[in-house]
C-alpha cells in the first residue's frame, strides 16, 4: 500500500456507497427464522450498556517487515517503539479512532480480544473487520490485500489468547495453489535504507523493497523485534497481483470471500467505514481442515496471506481499522443469540 493508495481510499471514505447485495441494514442483522432455534429456551437476548461491539484490547502486533512499519508519516507510528506490549498499544490506540494499522507482508499479525464472547449464530455473519480495500473503475481490480482469519474461544476462562487457534475457511482454502503451515524468516538489514531479505521454508529468498520515494525511516524490519531474524508461519494463498500489459499498473484483484481487507462477496459498508468483511464463526477448521464447532469466541487474529511484491505499490499488506461483533447489540436494541 502506497500514497496513491492512501489518497483512493480516503475519498472513498469521504463517499457514501454500498457494496452490491450488501448495503440494506437487513443485510447486516438479518431475521431470524424460527426455524433456527429449536424452541424460545434457545433464545437469549444479549443487552449490556457497558459492552462494546468493537475489539477493546490489541494482545499482540507482530508485523512482518513493510513500508509502514517504524513509519512516523504515512504510518503514524512512532519509529523509536522498542517494546512488544508498546506497540501493542499503539495498535488499539490506531484502531479505538478507525485507523489502519498494517499488518506488513507475509505472516504479520495482529491479535485482539472482545469485552465479551461473540456468539456463533450458526451460519450466520458474526462479526466484521474493518479494511481499505476498494476496487477501481472497472469494478474488478483496484486493491485487495487478504488477510488469513483466526479465532479462539476462552476455553480455560483467563481472560488471555492462550487457548487453540481455528482458521475460519476462505473461498481458496482448498486451492492446490494454497500452502497451508508456510513459514518465511525475515533478516534485519545491515544498514538503513536497505531492502530485507527473507527465506521461506520451501528455499526460495527475496526483499521486502525499500521505497524511499514514499516511505524514509531507517528500517522497515520492525524496531521491537530484538532478533536479527523472526519467522512467521501461516497460511499463504496464490497472488492475484498483475501487472496490466496496457499501462504497466500494478492491481492487486479481489479473492472470493473470507479474507479481511479484501473487495469480495462478504463485503459490506458498516458504521460510517466504507470497507468490511464479515466472518462466520461456523467456518472454523482445525490444523487438519477439519470443521470445528465453536459455541462462541473472544479473540481474533489477522495475518497477512500473501507474499507479493507489487511494484512501485511495494509488498502487498494486509491493513485492519476495527473489528466488530455483528450479533451483540447495546442494550434496549437487542439481536436474538442462539444458547446453548
Amino acid at each position: 500500500m502506497t500514497l496513491l493508495k492512501d489518497t483512493v481510499f480516503l475519498f472513498l471514505a469521504a463517499a457514501t456507497f454500498s457494496i452490491a447485495g450488501c448495503g440494506k441494514d437487513s443485510d447486516i442483522f438479518p431475521e431470524q427464522s424460527s426455524e433456527a432455534f429449536s424452541d424460545s429456551s434457545d433464545l437469549i437476548i444479549r443487552t449490556n450498556a457497558t459492552t462494546s461491539r468493537y475489539a477493546t484490547k490489541v494482545f499482540e502486533y507482530t508485523p512482518a517487515p513493510g513500508q509502514y512499519i517504524n513509519d512516523p508519516q504515512t504510518g503514524g507510528m512512532p519509529s523509536d517503539m522498542t517494546d512488544p506490549q508498546e506497540a501493542a498499544n499503539w495498535a488499539m490506540q490506531r484502531l479505538e479512532k478507525k485507523l489502519f494499522v498494517s499488518l506488513g507482508a507475509f505472516g504479520g499479525f495482529i491479535t485482539v480480544g472482545f469485552d465479551h464472547e461473540v456468539i456463533n449464530s450458526q451460519d450466520d455473519y458474526d462479526f466484521a473487520i474493518f479494511g481499505n480495500a476498494f476496487l477501481d473503475a472497472t469494478g474488478t481490480g483496484g486493491s485487495s490485500e487478504p488477510g488469513i482469519v483466526y479465532v479462539m474461544e476462552d476455553s480455560n476462562s483467563n481472560g488471555l489468547p492462550d487457548d487453540t487457534w481455528y482458521e475460519l475457511r476462505g473461498s481458496d482454502y482448498d486451492e492446490a495453489s494454497t500452502i497451508h503451515a508456510y513459514s518465511v524468516t525475515y533478516f534485519r538489514p545491515s544498514a538503513p535504507g536497505q531492502p530485507t531479505e527473507w527465506r521461506d521454508d520451501l528455499g526460495n529468498t527475496g526483499t521486502i523493497d525499500y521505497l524511499k520515494a514514499f516511505h524514509k525511516q531507517d528500517y522497515y524490519y520492525p524496531a521491537w523485534i530484538k532478533e536479527d531474524s523472526y519467522t512467521l508461519t501461516g497460511t499463504r494463498l496464490e497472488s492475484h497481483t498483475i501487472k496490466d500489459p496496457d499501462t504497466g499498473f500494478m492491481t492487486n484483484y479481489p479473492f472470493g470471500w473470507g479474507y479481511a481487507d479484501n473487495m469480495g462477496e462478504d463485503n459490506i459498508a458498516l458504521d460510517g467505514m466504507p470497507q468490511a468483511n464479515r466472518f462466520r464463526i461456523s467456518d472454523a477448521v482445525d490444523s487438519e481442515g477439519n470443521p470445528v464447532e465453536l459455541r462462541s469466541i473472544s479473540f481474533v487474529k489477522v495475518q497477512t496471506g500473501v507474499l507479493s511484491n507489487a511494484g512501485s505499490l511495494g509488498e502487498v499488506s494486509t491493513e485492519v481499522l476495527g473489528f466488530y461483533d455483528l450479533m451483540t447489540e447495546p442494550e434496549g436494541n437487542a439481536v436474538p443469540m442462539i444458547h446453548n
